[in-house]
């Protein structure tokens, strides 16, 4: 009975909740300005906001004319003295969380989460799931166990601002109607090795009544690989009532048919876009693809087209300008303290009514040693194309130019770990740069002008993502492998590794 009255609420208060969304799909233009301008007016008196001379800025235009794109390494100056124990820098006192992060050149990034922006953190991720809830008109998972594979909830203290990896964070935050049928236990989330946490997890939970389960794909297929390896049961098998997987981080489609493998059965997904600056957008039409881009959710956005971006006379477009189908750099403000911010995520857009985008790839990860600009969806979308004409089976994947062969044109370099190859490897290949050509023209051309030769597969043994992963220190939480890069650097530690 009680679990019936729960499902019933679930049901009632999404529908109530969709709703109300309607507005803000109608009203994305209007709302991304007014929130522009109150973001700009709430900050005008800390140090960022007095030497940008808030006070002049009244529109876009002279907001774009005064605050200039920046990143990390920009801003880190500006959170460093808010590390310090300093208040009122970027945003009105101090930040009531900083998101550790890993980053490449700044080493570990600290992001700050405001008390005004953590809980639009919470209300996106229960907002993609009171839209499934609504579209399916279904909330039988309510009653089942869920679980979030994420980072340690431990946080530390820096100067009164608690700091610890984002999902962490939500772990604090996670609602107190769904704690009583969440796992992992505290203990177990608190390991910090991942394989040792996931092991744990495995034992938690293969004799529970899983109903949800949320993490990135690469974890979720660990965490999937090892339940079926200890009990010898496809996941639906294991878990029966499984209705339900939240997943964000990464390119879903890639891992599509790995985790259908896995599962069974047919389990609903949905897909969203979280990160430690917001969360921008989820996936609100199961019929539909791509992702609701959040336009009232404390993030005013902007668009740099990927083939001006990092150029002084880069176009910043605004919600209004933005074109299909074209790549841009998305570029942030938020109500944490973060101005024209590159978050480094390359988004492209395939609706504006209402905004939907798809996560095309990455500002830094991509391959263009031949001026080609191949970038992570390309790539993504060739794979998927020629995995449909050629079934198999890819664990992961990276491409790596390589400019100087032993003999021959250079070439693309793509290492694969296959778990299942494809009956011809050769055909595979053929078609794999078939597909290529036809996303990016650039390369056709340099492909049929003899400047670079077909590419070329090496395959991998069995694990080598994951021992690269772990030999890195990014194996677990929201921790991602690059698809591609414009050097060898991941290429040349995969090689060791070719079958």
């Amino acid at each position: 009975m009680l679990n019936f009255i729960k499902r019933k609420i679930a049901l009632i208060w999404a529908k109530r909740h969709v709703k109300e969304t309607e507005n803000f799909k109608k009203n994305a233009l209007e709302d991304q300005e007014k929130l522009l301008v109150s973001l700009v007016k709430t900050a005008g008196k800390t140090l960022f906001g007095r030497e940008r001379n808030f006070e002049e800025i009244k529109d876009i235009l002279t907001f774009q004319t005064q605050v200039p794109v920046a990143d990390y390494e920009d801003l880190k100056p500006y959170i460093e003295k808010i590390r310090r124990g300093q208040s009122n820098i970027l945003w009105p006192e101090t930040p009531e969380y900083f998101a550790k992060t890993s980053g490449t050149t700044s080493g570990s990034k600290y992001v700050p989460i405001s008390k005004e922006g953590m809980p639009f953190q919470i209300a996106a991720a229960q907002s993609a799931i009171f839209h499934y809830i609504a579209q399916k008109n279904n909330a039988d998972f309510v009653s089942g166990k869920m679980i979030f594979l994420q980072g340690s909830p431990q946080l530390e203290e820096m100067n009164g601002i608690k700091t610890g990896r984002l999902s962490g964070i939500v772990a604090h935050h996670i609602p107190n109607y769904l704690q009583k049928n969440r796992l992992p236990s505290l203990k177990t989330n608190l390991i910090e090795d991942w394989e040792t946490k996931v092991h744990e997890i495995v034992k938690e939970t293969e004799k529970e009544n899983m109903t949800l389960i949320s993490g990135i794909p690469p974890w979720l297929i660990m965490y999937f690989e090892k339940l079926i390896e200890r009990n010898g049961k496809k996941i639906t098998d294991l878990f029966p009532n499984l209705q339900l997987i939240i997943t964000g981080g990464v390119n879903y489609e890639p891992y599509r048919e790995k985790m259908n493998e896995l599962l069974g059965k047919k389990v609903d997904i949905i897909q969203t876009f979280p990160a430690s600056e917001g969360f921008f957008a989820f996936q609100d039409d199961f019929q539909k693809e791509g992702l609701l881009l959040l336009t009232n959710h404390g993030i005013f956005y902007e668009f740099i087209p990927l083939d001006e971006y990092g150029k002084p006379d880069a176009k910043r477009l605004t919600l209004k300008e933005v074109e299909l189908n074209k790549d841009y750099a998305l570029i942030l403000t938020t109500n944490s303290g973060l101005w024209a911010y590159s978050i480094g995520d390359v988004i492209r857009f395939i609706s504006k009514d209402p905004y939907r985008i798809l996560v095309s790839g990455r500002t830094k990860h991509f391959t263009s040693a031949f001026g080609e600009h191949v970038i992570a969806f390309e790539v993504e979308e060739a794979m998927k194309a020629t995995v449909e004409k050629y079934p198999a089976q890819i664990t992961e994947f990276h491409l790596a130019p390589q400019v100087n062969p032993n003999a021959g044109l250079p070439y693309h370099e793509w290492f694969i770990e296959f778990e299942k190859e494809p009956e011809n490897i050769e055909d595979f290949r053929k078609i794999l740069d078939e597909e290529l050509r036809k996303r990016n023209t650039y390369y056709d051309d340099l492909i049929a002008g003899n400047v670079l030769q077909p590419l070329i597969i090496t395959k991998l043994k069995k694990n080598t993502f994951h021992d690269y992963a772990k030999s890195q220190g990014k194996l677990g939480g929201q921790n991602k492998i690059p698809r591609l890069a414009n050097d060898r650097k991941i290429g040349d530690f995969l090689e060791k590794f070719k079958m």
